[in-house]
């Protein structure tokens, strides 16, 4: 990691003659926050919806962007002007981690190797891309469910393991999941789809474990961010009951949260964060 990656925020000093708290005699090794300006962040699934509030917010920041994108070529240029608006760098990668015919591992092995030759370091991996469509019980096919964990689990986890080997090694780094709400109360006609981000909990404490203590890695969930793809406006009303706030919350949510974590959350991880207005304990 080069110098200056890291802020510390001196701590206090102790003087003769006066007795301190132990905790304040720590210095400046006491509490740190990663500085985003500067850094390099790579967030699959960039291009829409959730991924580009979170690359919008990160830019605004002084955060240059890796934008990855499956099929949203278009949406992804957009966003690339965008985000060098903020004088920053953008560059666009093209991924397709949906495929079952090929060993995903090895894609993966060459996506990161790629990145690396082209911005020579990755200091925020988001694991955002996801795929998320009805799956009635008793219609569930061994393709969908084969689709939803390479896409929703393998993926991010592996793509969580070159990156956070690398952070390891430079001794920093953030990693952060997208998992949802529904990893903790599946919904009926999306089984599939709650079961892998289930498992995208799990690794985030998993890796958690062996990449400490130099690379934080979290995972949030969010609630009722956006509609479904054909939800009616009577559905969202009932979603939006099923809430303490009672209304459903916007990216920008999401986006702030993965803000706070990069920045502030130095002594955060392993945690799963709840963005859901509070429908978890509603």
């Amino acid at each position: 990691m080069e110098k200056g990656s890291i802020r510390y925020t001196k701590g206090f000093q102790e003087k003769r003659n006066i007795r301190i708290p132990w905790y304040l005699s720590l210095g400046e090794n006491r509490y740190r926050e990663m500085e985003l300006k500067g850094k390099v962040a790579l967030i699959t699934g960039a291009a829409r919806r959730v991924g580009r509030e979170i690359a919008l917010i990160l830019a605004q920041h002084g955060t240059s962007i890796v934008i990855h994108y499956r099929r949203s070529q278009k949406e992804a240029l957009d966003l690339k002007k965008k985000v060098k608006a903020f004088g920053v760098e953008a560059c666009l990668v093209r991924a397709d981690f949906s495929s079952q015919t090929k060993p995903l591992q090895p894609m993966i092995r060459h996506f990161v190797s790629a990145i690396y030759r082209k911005v020579h370091r990755v200091d925020i991996l988001i694991n955002n891309a996801a795929i998320f469509y009805p799956t009635p019980f008793g219609k569930i096919k061994e393709r969908d469910w084969d689709e939803f964990f390479t896409v929703n689990l393998k993926a991010p986890f592996f793509l969580a393991q070159e990156v956070g080997m690398r952070m390891a090694k430079a001794k920093s780094g953030k990693i952060i999941n997208i998992a949802d709400w529904t990893g903790f109360r599946p919904y009926m006609r999306y089984l599939p789809y709650a079961i892998s981000k289930s498992g995208l909990m799990t690794a985030t404490v998993g890796l958690a474990k062996n990449l400490a203590p130099h690379v934080q890695v979290n995972s949030i969930a969010p609630g009722p961010i956006l509609p479904a793809r054909g939800m009616t406006p009577q559905q969202m009303k009932i979603v939006s009951e099923r809430t303490l706030l009672k209304r459903f919350g916007d990216p920008r949510d999401i986006a702030e949260t993965v803000r706070f974590l990069c920045a502030a959350g130095d002594f955060i991880t392993g945690a799963l964060i709840p963005v859901d207005g509070g429908a978890l304990i509603a």
